[in-house]
């Protein structure tokens, strides 16, 4: 009897889902590396090469504007490959092909969200702020920092968006009964016509849309400039703005990061309170801590933060203070949270000890009252105190 021929084994196959899976983010990478100006019909395609059962997938766009090159193919990416020699080798492939997929498809749907928000035009904002349409962004700036305030006082504000990158603006909302003859619109419209550095969203102001505001403001801020990180700073704190670049310059080359002085105190499950927690039965049982979040003066992130904030706006929480709102949207994510205590040091003596000592602060305000107390009597004496120019005195480096 004739030895019978051993049997050889079928490569394996990819499955039917996960080629349409793949293919359906092949075609989403399309996106994000064809030019939008030229309003591209996107084509993918997924083809199986070899015995090894190699899978590629190619993606071409077919312009529409006259201006835009002919039909051209984009690329051709290795996507899978079947019949690995060993089953190891097999899973460690696969592992890096799906991280390298969801690597590109979390930036595409930044890139979508971004885009989605450049589109929005439910935000209200002051006819002068906008240099160039929503989206013409220019060049990447430094940080975007938003002083939230009602009234405030300015000075050199457009040189240090010329010379430094960093565009500061002061975010006003709206009375819940707007009107064009009442003292404080009118008053807000005349400064804004004379410093053309006011930013009016289109929310009414109160304490209890703190949360809501910092959202339209981070969705207006990313239509309007592309910058390295976004800032929420109140307008009764005192900030020395060339420390506060060169912390958020020490990690701009990181993607995610949260950058404030970290705190975590106690939920206030009593109503007579001013922190009172509405949904403190969320947190556990009585006497539990909040999770740690930055201090509401003064916090920064990064743009793929803003955008996640600004995309999903509408489905994030907003829990009863805003520095814990902003918390809770990030708490799930892949974010390095830096505690940095330059950004809550004391009224002086503190700060000014501390300037002396070569180490400026940041960001300065007094406990007791969240900001400096009584500021419009109190900032001139705290900034001739604790300015980041007193170091530079000592020898060392001024902004």
């Amino acid at each position: 009897m004739a030895a019978a021929r051993p049997h050889k084994a079928p490569p394996a196959r990819v499955p039917t889902r996960c080629v349409a899976a793949l293919c359906a983010a092949c075609f989403l990478l399309g996106f994000g590396v064809v030019n939008r100006q030229c309003s591209p019909i996107l084509r993918a395609e997924m083809v199986i090469i070899g015995r090894t059962g190699v899978l590629f997938c190619r993606y071409w766009a077919v312009p529409e504007h006259p201006g835009c090159p002919n039909k051209h193919i984009v690329n051709w990416l290795p996507i899978f490959q079947a019949g690995s020699r060993s089953a190891s080798g097999q899973v460690s492939q696969t592992r890096e092909v799906i991280m390298a997929l969801d690597k590109t498809i979390s930036e595409i749907e930044m890139r979508l969200a971004a885009a989605r928000a450049a589109q929005a035009t439910s935000q209200g904002m002051s006819p002068s702020d906008s240099e160039g349409e929503p989206g013409s962004m220019q060049h990447r700036i430094s940080y975007v920092m938003g002083i939230f305030t009602t009234f405030a006082n300015r000075d050199h504000l457009r040189r240090l968006e010329k010379e430094k990158g960093i565009v500061i603006r002061f975010v006003i909302g709206r009375s819940a009964n707007p009107d064009p003859n009442n003292d404080v619109d009118r008053a807000i419209d005349a400064e804004d016509k004379e410093y053309n550095d006011i930013l009016r969203l289109n929310h009414i102001e109160g304490s209890e849309g703190l949360s809501m505001k910092v959202q339209m403001f981070l969705s207006t801020a990313l239509t309007m400039w592309d910058a390295d990180f976004y800032v929420k700073a109140d307008d009764d704190v005192h900030v020395n703005i060339g420390i506060t670049r060169s912390i958020l310059v020490r990690h701009s080359s990181k993607p995610r990061v949260y950058i404030g002085c970290m705190k975590s105190g106690p939920v206030i499950s009593k109503n007579d309170s001013k922190y009172y927690e509405r949904h403190h039965w969320k947190f556990g049982t009585a006497g539990n801590n909040y999770f740690r979040h930055a201090t509401r003066q003064l916090y920064a992130v990064t743009r793929d933060l803003a955008t996640y904030i600004s995309a999903n706006r509408h489905i994030l929480h907003k829990y009863s203070n805003e520095d814990v709102s902003f918390g809770s949207w990030l708490i799930g994510l892949d974010v390095e949270h830096v505690d940095e205590r330059s950004l809550c040091c004391g009224t002086p003596p503190d700060c000014e000890w501390k300037a002396q000592a070569g180490n400026p602060c940041a960001a300065s305000f007094d406990w007791n009252c969240t900001g400096i107390c009584n500021p419009v009597e109190r900032m001139t004496e705290v900034h001739k105190r604790c300015w980041e120019g007193r170091a530079a005195e000592g020898g060392h480096a001024q902004f």
